[in-house]
């Protein structure tokens, strides 16, 4: 048997490779991760996080301290987003497992429906894409208003259009692409009167849209104190601050809650019994988030809302003032889209803010609204607001110096004449080196240090054949190292 390895070695190399990543902390990553700028309530929720970690939160009766977090956390989010008395909740993985849970919940409701669907603005998380691709729910998209809100009379239609086999309508507060919420009154009334579940996917405004109304700020109503709104997803490693790795799914009734949970005793093991998707999981990450919010508690969570608001209020204005880009529609929570006129393009200044040490991310255009940079600011950024404006400025001026990224016609017509259903390895090796994503004719991967040529031609390829093209990425990304 071969002696262990040097734990020492193990960490350094650790650090070497964490070194290539984007940094969690510092405010300058406004995607991805959610920063308080509180380096106690970090090192809390880490401490928290490796004391659990051998946890497994598969049998709450073996572990009951985790079964207690739970409860508490649960207990926390309802007094925040309105709860009712009979209000339950569960804490899953992430906001798309909590998404995955609501759908399912909502179609096993309902065995007697065949062919079951739901109705989404066509702005929802592709979460409920991926739920209808796991769980066979028809995705009925409704398009968006001027101001990127959920069209109600076109919901309406489209419920009505099947209403014996739609299962749920959704609603965000707010999306996550452009920080608008929906009219979820309008929606919840609509699902309400034809005795349909109303899904509130708030995995990233609802723990800080409630602190947002009690500082003042416009807010649509959105949480259970909407009649009709059945279940809200919260994600509880956004502005929760907490490690990554929680969501609370929260159901109105144990009644609306029960089909989520899963049993099985059709085996000579022990009876399954889950309450979310996963079986055996950490501790962790549930002891690191209870950890944190008993920390800050609520005090601590309405002072970083008002840092964090004061920082977006910041750019909004800043951004007003630079020459070639503004907001595409005003933010309703802390997410900022911004759009670039003819003089420059979105990617470039987004590689351009990377090249100062900003990571912003690039969205591709969708329905007529054209490329955006997107925004997810945290607390943490409210400190260096005036460095990224200054960085935007110079980033925008260097972008129009360049001028709008084009893609070559040629490699246009190539990926157009492709069926993105009905490709072949070598037709995606052709298109990984077309696209810039691998070298010709090299082994793996060979990325370039801007992205914006890449990104430009992602966005010219139809929606099917980006995820073809990205599918056919991610398979050569994993590929295992031997030793």
């Amino acid at each position: 048997m071969n002696a262990p390895q040097d734990v020492s070695d193990a960490l350094a190399r650790l650090r070497a490779l964490q070194a290539a990543d984007l940094p969690v902390h510092g405010g300058r990553t406004l995607a991805y991760v959610y920063d308080s700028g509180l380096p106690d309530v970090d090192r809390i929720g880490r401490e928290a996080v490796a004391a659990y970690a051998g946890s497994n939160g598969l049998d709450p009766t073996a572990f009951p301290s985790l079964l207690r977090m739970e409860n508490d956390l649960v207990g926390f989010a309802l007094g925040l987003l309105d709860g009712p008395e009979s209000a339950v909740g569960t804490v899953t993985s992430g906001g798309t497992e909590s998404v995955l849970l609501a759908v399912q919940a909502a179609r096993d409701a309902h065995p007697e429906v065949t062919e079951p669907r739901m109705v989404l603005p066509a702005t929802a998380h592709a979460a409920f894409h991926k739920a209808a691709h796991y769980f066979g729910v028809e995705p009925v998209l409704v398009p968006v208003g001027a101001g990127f809100a959920a069209d109600v009379a076109a919901t309406e239609a489209a419920v009505d259009e099947a209403r014996h086999r739609t299962v749920l309508v959704v609603g965000s507060a707010p999306s996550y692409a452009h920080g608008v919420v929906d009219p979820v009154t309008e929606l919840a009334a609509i699902a309400a009167a034809r005795g349909i579940r109303c899904h509130v996917d708030a995995c990233i405004g609802g723990w800080v849209l409630p602190y947002a109304a009690r500082l003042g700020r416009d807010v649509p109503p959105w949480t259970f104190a909407v009649d009709g709104v059945t279940s809200i997803s919260v994600d509880l490693h956004k502005y929760g601050y907490a490690p990554k790795g929680t969501s609370l799914l929260l159901h109105r009734t144990p009644e609306l809650r029960r089909p989520q949970f899963f049993a099985s005793a059709a085996w000579p093991g022990y009876t399954m019994l889950n309450s979310t998707m996963q079986s055996t999981k950490s501790g962790g990450p549930l002891a690191g988030a209870w950890a944190v919010v008993e920390s800050l508690g609520d005090t601590g969570y309405e002072l970083l809302s008002r840092q964090v608001f004061e920082a977006v209020d910041a750019i909004v204005a800043g951004a007003a003032d630079i020459a070639g880009v503004s907001v595409l529609v005003p933010p309703q929570s802390t997410l900022v889209a911004l759009v670039t006129d003819d003089s420059c393009d979105a990617f470039t200044v987004c590689d351009e803010m990377a090249a100062r040490g900003w990571y912003v991310q690039p969205q591709m255009s969708y329905a007529g609204t054209p490329p955006t940079v997107h925004l997810s600011v945290s607390a943490a950024t409210g400190a260096h607001v005036a460095e990224l404006l200054a960085a935007l400025r110079d980033s925008v001026a260097a972008a129009q110096g360049s001028g709008p990224v084009s893609v070559d016609p040629d490699v246009v017509a190539f990926i157009e004449a492709l069926d993105p259903h009905a490709l072949t390895d070598d037709d995606f090796d052709g298109l990984l080196t077309a696209s810039g994503l691998v070298a010709d004719g090299a082994d793996g991967l060979a990325l370039p240090d801007r992205m914006a040529g890449v990104n430009a031609l992602l966005d010219v390829a139809s929606p099917s054949m980006r995820e073809a093209l990205l599918v056919a990425f991610l398979d050569r990304l994993s590929r295992p190292h031997r030793r």
